[in-house]
């Protein structure tokens, strides 16, 4: 899961060696915390969210078949 954010955020932003992703467990839900450059932020949650609801529909689809649940934070 983390590995498909990064891919993501990479592919979204011209500064990669600034993207990291932390994972932790927060009441059983997985938390991932994607942070980029700070002008990069706006890439990577795109006009009105789309492309942040995007990223989090890919990954609601990917742990619903894994079992989990995961929440996006973008900093």
């Amino acid at each position: 899961m983390k590995d498909l954010i990064e891919y993501i955020a990479q592919s979204l932003v011209d500064d990669v060696a600034a993207v990291s992703v932390v994972e932790k467990k927060d009441r059983g839900v997985l938390v991932y915390t994607l942070t980029v450059a700070q002008d990069e932020t706006g890439r990577v949650i795109g006009k009105d969210g789309k492309v942040a609801n995007a990223i989090r529909v890919l990954l609601r689809i990917a742990s619903n078949r894994q079992g989990d649940h995961v929440a996006l934070k973008i900093m």
